[in-house]
C-alpha cells in the first residue's frame, strides 16, 4: 500500500513518515510505503495525468488542497479511479499549518489513516485538522 504525500507537502515529511513505518510494517505485518507524489511523477505533473495511476496502485494521497472538494471535476477523478483521499486542512482558508504542526497533526492522526488506506473501501475522502478528528466526506 503506498501513500503519497502531495507536492503542496514538503518532501522530507513523506521521507520522515516512510521511514518511521518501516519497522511498523515489521511489527504489523502490513506493507505501507510513504512516497513524495513529485519523486515518482515529477514537479508540477497535472492531476489528470497522476490521478489515473495512483488509482492503479491503488494508493492514497495526503494533500492540503482542499480545494479539491470544490472542484467538481478533480473529485470526480478521484472518485472514478478508486483514490484514497486524506485532506490536512488548517486553521482557516487563509492559514496553513506550520511544518511543525503538519508532522503533529499526520502523527496524531497516523494510525487511523494507516487502518482506512488499508481496510476503506475506495474511493474515500477524509479531512483532518491539527485538534480535530478524522471526518469521512459524503
Amino acid at each position: 500500500m503506498i501513500i503519497y504525500l502531495d507536492e503542496n507537502m514538503p518532501k522530507h515529511l513523506a521521507d520522515g513518515f516512510n521511514t518511521i513505518q518501516a519497522p511498523e510494517n515489521l511489527k504489523t505485518g502490513n506493507n505501507i510505503e510513504v512516497k513524495y507524489l513529485p519523486d515518482v511523477y515529477g514537479y508540477g505533473a497535472k492531476d489528470i495525468d497522476w490521478i489515473p495511476k495512483v488509482g492503479k496502485q491503488k494508493a492514497c494521497v495526503i494533500t492540503q488542497d482542499i480545494n479539491i472538494t470544490r472542484r467538481k471535476d478533480e473529485l470526480e477523478l478521484y472518485k472514478k479511479n478508486n483514490v484514497g483521499l486524506f485532506l490536512l486542512r488548517g486553521p482557516s482558508k487563509k492559514k496553513g499549518l506550520a511544518i511543525m504542526e503538519m508532522v503533529e497533526a499526520i502523527a496524531k492522526n497516523w494510525k487511523e489513516i494507516c487502518d482506512i488506506a488499508i481496510k476503506g473501501n475506495k474511493p474515500f475522502a477524509y479531512t483532518f485538522t491539527l485538534r480535530g478528528k478524522m471526518k469521512k466526506l459524503p
